[in-house]
């Protein structure tokens, strides 16, 4: 068996593709995927971007990562997905199940709201996945924030008994519209456990994207304490640039173990975009997942 630094740089060396066509998993723990304290799931809309979709699912596996998460499911071979996850024994920690338009925060669209969650909990199922992503919406001229956020709820509550039913549980991701989604009604977490509590359910929760949090309100461990019961899922990019951890200016060791402090044994989503390669990346996540 080659030792660990011979593995890492030959791997390294490899290209996305020579990376998804390998089937040696000889090294086991070696392979950086494979980290210390927290399970991750890469992103694959983010990572391996140049590949066909099921070679970025093996591309994953071939890291070592055990879980994967992605954006829409329409438009995906999902037979296809389910039986390469199966196979890679890759868990699909979730998947967005309702996007920006139309947007959640008009009552108007609540009817195909609920329709697009009840066959998304079908769909989630099919893929043993436990989590859906729902996003709130852009700002609708003339409206006020407190009013879209109301009906944000109004939405959430029809939702939850869908989601109660199936035990799939809804995640609302506040964004930032400072860098990435300018116009977006929902961003920060006070507002966002505002709407969590008033849904009352235990099936709607938050995506806690740490990236979106940095940009919108900076404090991550001390907002992450003060929501913690609210969280549903956690994601994870550095800024500036939306990279892997180590990049930019968030101290991830940090992070990562006040989140276990708070008890958080989830998964962690990488989405985030590789800044050099998918090996350097992974190796940054590993870095940024041991502490003392």
């Amino acid at each position: 068996m080659a030792d660990r630094r011979s593995f890492l740089g030959s791997v390294a060396a490899l290209s996305a593709t020579a990376i998804a066509n390998s089937t040696s998993h000889a090294v086991g723990e070696e392979l950086p995927g494979k980290t210390a304290n927290t399970r991750f799931a890469v992103n694959t809309e983010m990572w391996f971007g140049k590949l066909p979709f099921i070679k970025r699912l093996e591309a994953t596996a071939a890291l070592g990562f055990s879980a994967v998460e992605f954006w829409p499911w329409r438009g995906k071979d999902l037979k296809a997905v389910a039986d390469t996850c199966e196979r890679l024994q890759l868990e699909i920690a979730q998947f967005t199940a309702w996007g920006f338009s139309p947007g959640l925060n008009n009552a108007e669209n609540h009817t195909k709201f609920l329709d697009e969650i009840e066959a998304s909990c079908e769909v989630a199922k099919k893929l043993k996945c436990k989590m859906m992503t729902v996003v709130g919406g852009n700002d609708i001229p003339g409206v006020s924030q407190e009013k879209m956020h109301e009906v944000i709820i109004e939405g959430l509550k029809k939702a939850a008994p869908i989601a109660e039913k199936h035990e799939i549980m809804l995640i609302v991701e506040p964004m930032n519209i400072r860098v990435d989604h300018k116009g977006h009604c929902l961003y920060g977490s006070t507002p966002t456990i505002k709407i969590i509590q008033a849904v009352n359910s235990k099936y709607v929760k938050i995506n806690w994207d740490l990236y979106h949090m940095q940009i919108t309100e900076g404090d991550l461990c001390g907002h992450l304490k003060d929501g913690f019961s609210s969280i549903g899922y956690i994601q994870v990019a550095d800024h500036p640039g939306r990279n892997e951890p180590g990049t930019g200016e968030i101290f991830y060791p940090r992070v990562l173990k006040e989140l276990k402090k708070l008890g958080y044994n989830g998964i962690v989503g990488l989405e985030c975009r590789p800044k050099k390669d998918e090996m350097t990346a992974a190796l940054a996540v590993a870095k940024a997942d041991q502490w003392s």
